[in-house]
């Protein structure tokens, strides 16, 4: 499977916690990253060490779920354009 990425905004607590709880229960590694940080999607102390102002990236890495499944679930997080 090659990475795909999706641009997120996590810029609130509700968001953070809401990201991590969705994510938790899809099988697979994922990262998020802010500038040169990375850290695992599903960690919840890796997240709110990262700046957060700003829009980040959500990098699938593997998954043995279906894409358009993930697409679902991390809808209400993606950064408008």
């Amino acid at each position: 499977m090659d990475m795909k990425s999706y641009m997120l905004d996590l810029n609130s607590i509700e968001k953070v916690k809401g990201f991590v709880s969705v994510i938790g229960n899809i099988e697979g590694y994922f990262d998020l990253v802010s500038g040169r940080y990375v850290v695992d999607a599903k960690s919840i102390m890796g997240i709110f060490s990262m700046d957060l102002s700003g829009k980040v990236e959500f990098r699938i890495l593997e998954t043995n779920e279906k894409i358009s499944e993930i697409e679902k679930a991390i809808a209400p997080y993606l950064a408008k354009k």
